[in-house]
């Protein structure tokens, strides 16, 4: 698992709560129920409104996948293409059809299968692409969804204040009380910006993130796949994916990458 999205949100509270602590507040005053069901509750139920039933529970249904936050292995994946570049070169293309049940991403074995069937190459490469936007396409959703509720969170908030600090207005005959009662209306305004920049902004950022290197690995995949049914060989196809690799994630070639030619 990848700790940056729950350690950056536990870091995040840590803040706001070192800040209470040497505010010389009090915890108690900030975790008021009715503010906190409010602004959670009427975010999440406005986002639904603002599309269909299946949107929100495909979009909480990527929240794990997110925070497990698998990482793309992109050496992996041009080390793997690169030895079936020299596999196929001793060989044949129908080499692929054996190396593809050894592999456990549907899109990698899908494309290994296309090209040792001989499909077409313009055909092969637009029937991936078609897939690659498919995914993606499911991914954003989910990430506009969140994105979504970033944007309600704030204003549903200050809905919140504005309801608390009516019921402050019919206690100002009350001087004593207005004090603690004009605090707690702002709890909700807090709890609105807390879970917007806190919690659901980052999720579809994180979501957003992921799409992006799951995107960039897949087309990697179409051009090896590519290059190997057009014959390059396993050392010209290093050569070629190395660049393709994002900044930070290549790390030095190995084993097949040096194959000879």
């Amino acid at each position: 698992m990848d700790l940056a999205f729950l350690l950056g949100i536990l870091l995040a509270f840590g803040s706001v709560g070192a800040s209470v602590v040497l505010d010389r507040a009090t915890f108690g005053g900030l975790l008021l129920p009715a503010p906190i069901i409010l602004v959670f509750g009427a975010t999440v139920f406005v986002g639904l409104a603002g599309g269909t039933v299946s949107d929100a529970i495909s979009a909480f249904s990527a929240i794990p996948k997110a925070l497990k936050g698998k990482k793309p292995d992109f050496q992996g994946t041009v080390d793997k293409l690169v030895e079936l570049a020299d596999i196929v070169r001793h060989s044949s293309l129908i080499k692929l059809e054996e190396q593809a049940e050894t592999i456990p991403d549907p899109f990698f074995k899908t494309a290994l299968l296309g090209a040792a069937d001989g499909t077409d190459s313009e055909e092969l490469r637009g029937q991936l692409e078609e897939e690659i936007h498919t995914q993606s396409r499911g991914a954003k959703a989910a990430a506009k969804f969140f994105q979504t509720l970033g944007g309600y969170a704030p204003t549903i908030g200050i809905v919140g204040t504005v309801v608390s600090l009516t019921h402050v207005l019919e206690n100002l005959s009350s001087p004593s009380k207005l004090g603690p009662m004009i605090a707690s209306a702002f709890v909700a305004t807090l709890w609105g910006l807390l879970s917007a920049n806190f919690i659901w902004l980052p999720i579809a950022a994180r979501m957003r993130r992921l799409n992006e290197l799951e995107h960039e690995r897949m087309n990697l995949i179409v051009e090896g796949v590519l290059h190997i049914q057009a014959g390059l060989s396993a050392r010209a196809l290093g050569e070629r994916l190395r660049p393709l690799v994002p900044a930070g994630k290549a790390k030095k070639g190995k084993g097949k990458s040096g194959a000879d030619e």
